[in-house]
């Protein structure tokens, strides 16, 4: 197996660590030994125990010579990505504490012991915010428009409302945390989105997770442009949210079409005229699509939640839980089969109307009001039948 991390210049020291300050670093040359620097000078005015980690991710400038020449411990990741970087630079760490920041001179490591003291107060996430929101302030020219005004209110107010994050800045990257939380959260994400995930992960987990405004500065870099890509890192972020929100995901948008479909149906299958509109036979087809798709979508919700509780993605959640000892295999089967057998009935009934008139031709307006719901319902069933194997299996690993 080839290694993706390599330590370079480190000596193991016998004093004991309190505090790891790991920089993820890609070509950041320009920057880099003044922001090692402000780190070491925030530990020893602050009397703290620490080091300082540079978590090369494949620099091909002077990086790696500077964290040594300043006396940084260098972890070249092998990995590319953002994330990658900082997982293993804080797999690394032996501090008890661990500040994360970029080397870029956005962020100002001199405020470094004001996360200690949070952490040392019994805090295990501490969050820098860096919007008026939370106290923070935003330098001009150090965030683009897009970012300042849709991104990060955006994935922020989602981080609130889906996961009940108590922050006002998810995407922040400079925080403090314990290596034991950590540890705990498993995180996965090689790209932009580790932030977002190390907040959702620890709100999930109810960890203890304080803001604290801090001030974003312009990035110090002339030499190539940010590494964060506006749209790119945009999506992969929602995308992020939203698989860690079956919820929001597929349940709510199922409930909806299913609510819709019913609607439907109540119109349509007596024929009513609203305002001189009549809903027929095609409301009854665009009513049945929009049950199936809901269904569909609910039960992705259910089987989603389930993989990723059993994944280890999810915490175990006790609606999962209650779901299990109310509906086993035997349940859905029995309830999928019964929808079966009703819309099969309905389907015999149409085609019965059509043996009555001697397989002749037949009022549609009438016989689809038999076959529509027929197929519907046969539809679900079968869908019922596969979905509660699939969701037996899945929770093998659980049982």
């Amino acid at each position: 197996m080839i290694p993706t991390v390599r330590e370079e210049g480190a000596s193991p020291g016998r004093a004991p660590i309190e505090v790891s300050v790991v920089m993820p670093c890609l070509n950041e040359a320009e920057t880099l030994g003044r922001c090692v620097e402000a780190a070491q000078r925030a530990l020893e005015q602050a009397n703290l125990s620490g080091e300082i980690i540079v978590a090369d991710n494949g620099s091909t400038d002077a990086s790696a010579a500077i964290a040594q020449r300043l006396g940084a411990r260098l972890i070249s990741v092998v990995r590319r990505g953002y994330g990658s970087a900082l997982m293993d630079g804080i797999a690394a760490a032996r501090g008890k504490y661990v500040i994360i920041g970029d080397a870029d001179e956005s962020y100002d490591f001199s405020e470094i012991p004001r996360f200690v003291e949070k952490l040392r107060g019994g805090y295990e996430l501490v969050q820098g915010c860096r919007f008026k929101s939370g106290g923070g302030r935003v330098l001009p020219g150090a965030m683009p428009f897009l970012h300042f005004w849709i991104g990060n209110p955006l994935f922020s107010f989602l981080a609130r409302r889906w996961f009940h994050a108590p922050v006002q800045d998810i995407l922040c990257g400079l925080r403090g945390f314990t290596k034991e939380l950590f540890e705990r959260l498993d995180q996965r994400c090689t790209g932009m989105e580790f932030a977002a995930e190390m907040i959702i992960k620890a709100s999930l987990q109810r960890a203890r997770i304080l803001d604290v405004p801090v001030t974003l500065r312009p990035d110090g870099r002339r030499a190539h442009p940010p590494h964060l890509k506006t749209f790119r890192d945009g999506w992969r972020t929602l995308r992020f949210l939203l698989l860690f929100s079956p919820r929001w995901l597929f349940l709510v948008p199922g409930l909806l079409l299913i609510a819709l479909g019913l609607l439907g149906y109540a119109i349509a299958l007596p024929g009513l005229q609203i305002r001189g509109v009549t809903f027929d036979v095609h409301t009854l087809l665009f009513s049945s699509l929009a049950i199936i798709c809901g269904f569909q979508s609910i039960v992705f919700a259910v089987l989603t939640k389930v993989f990723a509780i059993s994944e280890g993605f999810l915490p175990a959640d006790a609606r999962m839980l209650r779901l299990f000892e109310k509906i086993d295999l035997e349940k859905g089967l029995v309830a999928g089969g019964a929808m079966m057998l009703v819309g099969l009935a309905l389907l015999l009934t149409a085609v019965n109307q059509w043996r009555v008139r001697n397989f002749g031709p037949l009022d549609y307006s009438q016989t689809m009001r038999w076959v529509i719901p027929g197929v519907t319902l046969t539809t679900l069933g079968f869908q019922t039948l596969l979905s509660s194997f699939f969701l037996s299996v899945l929770g093998l690993k659980r049982r």
